[in-house]
């Protein structure tokens, strides 16, 4: 990679290799977060400072390739324009690998895999059919792979309903005003677990397919070979280890590592 192609990507900032795995540069690698919560993945302290899963990973993947690394949020319909505008250089949030958003840019290894899920009602018995969804209210974050299950499948069958966060889908499934809610298996067990969802309940995953893609990784620009290089290699020297285990779990009580 040449020293125009490396300043492309950092502006006028100089990034160069150095030996092993190593990385030196005139300025942070930022990895963007969604700026709203998505326990246990990510969540806002009230000092400001961001925690939870994905941010323990990013702290150890920077660890890894000698690197000085910042969190930046940004709305979640927003994200990948960011990218692409060159204001953040690493999506970090729970964003699963699909061939239309390779469309845009390019992904990382898997760093994580887990079902889709479906959340409601202690008891509610569900049939993911159409005929078993018929009629239902499903809430559904906007741009996820749940939110393209549904329009695919269920557009015409349920009553669906988007939400441009994953807090606003939560809170009318508590306020009973939506039946079911659907989103990632771990974030909604997280959310069940929670004294605001004290009558609701996990219901069961959703049978895999092809629109779900192929587990969750970091995005980055096309163009951005060298670090995406550097990523993958951390990951899949991270995902060997017993600080892998460790992390997921801290905060899981399943597996969450993707086939290797």
């Amino acid at each position: 990679m040449g020293q125009k192609r490396l300043a492309n990507w950092l502006g006028s900032a100089v990034f160069m290799l150095v030996a092993g795995t190593g990385l030196a540069q005139a300025k942070p690698i930022v990895f963007a977060v969604a700026a709203e919560p998505y326990p246990p993945f990510t969540l806002k302290q009230a000092n400001g400072q961001w925690s939870g899963f994905e941010v323990d990973l990013i702290h150890k993947l920077c660890e890894e390739i000698k690197a000085q690394c910042e969190i930046k949020e940004v709305a979640w319909d927003g994200i990948i324009p960011s990218l692409l505008a060159k204001k953040i250089d690493v999506i970090f949030s729970s964003m699963s690998i699909t061939e239309e958003r390779e469309k845009q840019i390019a992904f990382s290894k898997a760093y994580y895999d887990t079902p889709v899920a479906i959340a409601g009602p202690k008891g509610t018995k569900v049939d993911i059919s159409p005929a078993g969804l018929k009629g239902k209210s499903i809430g559904v974050q906007i741009s996820t792979v749940s939110a393209n299950y549904l329009k695919k499948y269920y557009e015409n069958i349920a009553d669906l309903r988007y939400y441009d966060t994953q807090d606003s889908a939560n809170a009318d499934l508590v306020a009973g005003r939506i039946d079911l809610m659907m989103a990632d298996g771990t974030a909604v067990s997280s959310f069940v677990k929670s004294p605001d969802a004290s009558g609701l309940d996990n219901l069961g995953t959703v049978p895999y397919d092809p629109v779900f893609g192929r587990g969750v990784g970091a995005g980055l620009r096309k163009d951005d070979t060298e670090l995406k290089t550097h990523l993958d290699s951390a990951i899949q020297s991270l995902l060997a280890s017993k600080d892998y285990d460790a992390i997921s779990r801290k905060y899981f009580d399943i597996s969450v590592k993707p086939a290797q």
